[in-house]
């Protein structure tokens, strides 16, 4: 039985919000708003926001599953329409990716904490560069850091690693809430 899938529609409709409410969106700024959004969420309440997992790459978290379907043009429409190559004046080779959208999100899928948190990031970060945000994501003892430490690179953050003395939640109880969550997405088929 497959059912709609709530939290990729979030993940659209974040990313619509970032491309009008940030300047210079690049892929990698992208990829860093998402992963701030989902981490904050999941300190708050135990779940994330959007139906991404992050990976530590070199240059910070990364979500494998948009990153590949950007890569292959096989992401959602909505997502592909906001994709600008950027192109060496030379060589015509695209050497990078930007995002800008005309389409308005449809808030009305987020819950109000979770778009409380999409406009606080959007805010926070919106005249950044992605290579200001990486020195953040960076930060000695955070989830980034610990799986490249603990992992090695490449390695998924396990959403747990936000849990800190800061969180609205304990361990535990993210833990539970985060199992369920999973369990109901190999439930409903909401797995790609």
């Amino acid at each position: 039985m497959k059912i709609h899938d709530k939290r990729k529609e979030k993940r659209i409709n974040a990313i619509l919000y970032f491309c009008k409410n940030t300047k210079n969106l690049s892929e990698t700024k992208l990829y860093k708003l998402l992963y701030f959004l989902d981490f904050l969420h999941f300190k708050k309440i135990g779940k994330p926001v959007t139906d991404l997992e992050y990976f530590a790459w070199n240059y910070g978290p990364v979500p494998n599953k948009l990153y590949f379907e950007i890569k292959n043009k096989n992401a959602p429409a909505e997502i592909l329409r906001c994709i600008i190559p950027v192109k060496d004046d030379i060589t015509g080779q695209t050497v990078s990716t930007k995002f800008k959208s005309t389409k308005s999100p449809n808030l009305k899928v987020f819950t109000k904490r979770e778009r409380e948190i999409l406009e606080n990031v959007a805010y926070i970060f919106k005249e950044a560069t992605a290579n200001q945000m990486t020195e953040i994501s960076h930060l000695k003892n955070k989830p980034w850091d610990k799986t490249i430490r603990e992992k090695g690179k490449k390695k998924q953050i396990d959403f747990l690693l936000a849990i800190d003395e800061e969180a609205s939640i304990d361990k535990d109880t993210a833990s539970e809430r985060y199992n369920r969550l999973k369990e109901m997405e190999d439930v409903f088929g909401l797995k790609d």
